[in-house]
This record gives structure tokens, C-alpha cells and sequence, in this order.
């Protein structure tokens, strides 16, 4: 059997991949949501839109869900935490999802301006507000989230829905939007022809430099924010406890890892190259597409690098923050379950292509 500290590795890897995967499949759909009032002028254009995704986002959504249920099983105390302080956010990003199967199917039911016009912008709200969310959870992780732990393990939080939407925390959710919302028009580009392609591919240039733009801003801002370490020697095979490590908060230290691997650098590099391959290869659309996809690559690669091994930072006692060494599910249970997605992940994989 694979040693349980490399196994919490591999499992920290797949769920890296299942979050990016979500970005880069799911985020064009989102970010065509997000485009769909501004890029269309008739209704005609506005179908056109909505038909690029039809055949694909139920696919796409797969990622999300397996993206949940690799928290749930692998990692369950980060699930617990999470769902539960975060509940709020969640409901929210669930509601907005749920307006995108409802919009696709009943928009063309009814020949009404208004109705047409009332599901547009219940399709805008699914693909707004998801990205704006993550977002806004990443920028929490990065600050800590007001979490503990008692005697018997049991979760105690103050985080509220106004707590998490800190100036901080709604910048890292305009990067995320504005990464999603050039990863879809980039997807439209591509999809499209005459004037929808257009005006698309006008959106392309301006959604690549507010992301460079606030990547960059956020970028700075968190060289001012104290980051976590471990301090001494912490068993990387031990039992799930996340209350028997010591932990500080240190100036700078989000960028330790950057600091210690050089190489992680070029995730920065690999979202700013994205970006700007798309703004230049345009005229190429595939190639584009591809382009910007490196972008929600290398963002939520940096995003795991700097926060590693860190899983969900604690604000209000730093020892309960949740790692990788603390945070899994059993070394069986981590055994088995990669075995599944040995098989089933080339499976997603195939049926995606």
C-alpha cells in the first residue's frame, strides 16, 4: 500500500485538478452567462449564445460535482468546515446554478420579450455570481476564516456572509470573474460567427487586462497580509487531528513556498502567458481557447502553491487551521477511492473530449 503521507500528496494533487478542471470546463459556460445581456443585441444572438453551451455544461458541471464529492470523502473535516461556515455562500452558489438548467430549458418556452428577457438575466446571475463566490472563498483562505475546534473536535465558527465579503476577499472575486469572464468570451470567439463573434472578440483584450490588472493588485496586497506556518516538526503520516500542531502567523508568508521552490514562479508566468495568448491569437480561436485556459491553470496553481500545505487557514486559533497532515480521511479510505479514480477519471476524461 502507498505510504499514507504520499497518498495525502496525490489526494491534494486530484483535487487541485478537479478545481482547475471545474475552471477550465465549466468556466467558459459560466463566463458566456456572464456575456450573454452584453455581447447579444437581438433575440436571435442571444439563442445563438445559449446554443454554444447547451450540448456541453451538463458535462461540464461534472467536474463540480466530483470536485464535491473528493472534498466529502477525502478530506471530510475540510468539507465539514467549509460547508458549514460557508454555508451562506454556498446556498447562494447553489440558488444561481440552479437558475442555469431552468433558463436553458424554459427561455425559448414562452414568445415574450419580458419572459426571454427574465431568463437572460437569471442565466447572467448563474454565471456571475458562481465565480464571484470562489473567488471570495479563496480570498477568505488566504486571511483565515474565524474557526475552532473544542475538546471532542467538534466545529465552532463566527463567520458570517457579510464577514467574507472583505475588501480582500472581493478582489480575489473580481480576479476570478474576470478570469471566467475571458475564458467565455474567448469560447464565444470560437463558437460564433458575424457580429456576436465580434463583439467578443472586442471583450477579449479588456477582460485580459483586468485580470492581469487585479492579479497583479492582488498579488501585492498579499504580500502585506500575515501568512500561516507550521512551526517544528509535524508528522505527514499521523492521525487526523488538526489540534496537536503548532502554528504562527508570519509577515509575508503566503510567499514561503514561492520563496523556498523558485519554480513555482512560472504559475504566475503560465496565467500572464495565457492571457496574453489569448489577446494575441484571437484571430485563431483554437489556439486561443487553448490559451485561456492556461489562465485558470495557473491561477488556482498558484493559489495552491502558496497556500500549501495549508487547507483551510483558521484566523480565530491558528493550531485548528486544516492541512494536508491533518485534514484526510483514513489511509484506506484514501487507498480505495484512488483506485476508483484511477479507473473513472480517464472515463470523465474520454467523454469530455
Amino acid at each position: 500500500m502507498i505510504d499514507y503521507e504520499i497518498l495525502r500528496l496525490v489526494w491534494w494533487t486530484l483535487l487541485g485538478i478537479l478545481l482547475i478542471g471545474f475552471a477550465i470546463m465549466d468556466g467558459f459556460d459560466l463566463g458566456t452567462a456572464a456575456l450573454l445581456p452584453f455581447v447579444a443585441r437581438t433575440d436571435m444572438e442571444r439563442r445563438i449564445i445559449v446554443n454554444t453551451v447547451g450540448p456541453v455544461w451538463e458535462g461540464n458541471q461534472v467536474w463540480f460535482i466530483v470536485a464535491g464529492g473528493a472534498i466529502f470523502a477525502a478530506w471530510p473535516a475540510l468539507y465539514a468546515a467549509s460547508f458549514s461556515g460557508f454555508y451562506l455562500a454556498m446556498f447562494l452558489v447553489l440558488a444561481t446554478l440552479i437558475l442555469r438548467p431552468v433558463g436553458f430549458k424554459f427561455r425559448s418556452k414562452v414568445e415574450s420579450p419580458s419572459w426571454r428577457s427574465f431568463w437572460d438575466w437569471s442565466l447572467f446571475a448563474g454565471g456571475v455570481v458562481p465565480p464571484l463566490v470562489f473567488g471570495v472563498a479563496f480570498g477568505n483562505l488566504f486571511q483565515g476564516v474565524p474557526f475552532t475546534f473544542d475538546d471532542d473536535l467538534r466545529f465552532h465558527s463566527t463567520i458570517t456572509l457579510l464577514s467574507l465579503l472583505n475588501p480582500f476577499a472581493l478582489l480575489a472575486g473580481l480576479v476570478s470573474l474576470s478570469m471566467i469572464v475571458l475564458h467565455g468570451a474567448v469560447w464565444l470567439n470560437l463558437k460564433t460567427e458575424g457580429a456576436v463573434k465580434a463583439r467578443a472578440g472586442a471583450v477579449i483584450p479588456f477582460a485580459a487586462l483586468a485580470f492581469g490588472v487585479l492579479f497583479a493588485v492582488a498579488g501585492v496586497w498579499l504580500a502585506y497580509i500575515d501568512g500561516f506556518q507550521i512551526m517544528g516538526q509535524m508528522a505527514h503520516d499521523g492521525p487526523s487531528n488538526p489540534m496537536v500542531k503548532a502554528v504562527a502567523r508570519t509577515p509575508g508568508g503566503w510567499y514561503a513556498n514561492l520563496s523556498t521552490y523558485p519554480v513555482l514562479w512560472l504559475t504566475i508566468v503560465l496565467a500572464y502567458a495565457g492571457a496574453i495568448l489569448a489577446v494575441f491569437l484571437r484571430t485563431r480561436p483554437g489556439l486561443a481557447f487553448a490559451a485561456s485556459a492556461l489562465v485558470p491553470l495557473g491561477t488556482i496553481s498558484t493559489a495552491g502553491a502558496a497556500l500549501f500545505p495549508f487547507l483551510l487557514p483558521s484566523s480565530a486559533d491558528p493550531r485548528a487551521s486544516l492541512t494536508v497532515w491533518d485534514a484526510s480521511s483514513s489511509k484506506l479510505t484514501l487507498a480505495i477511492m484512488l483506485r476508483t479514480v484511477v479507473i473513472l477519471l480517464p472515463v470523465v476524461l474520454a467523454y469530455t473530449a
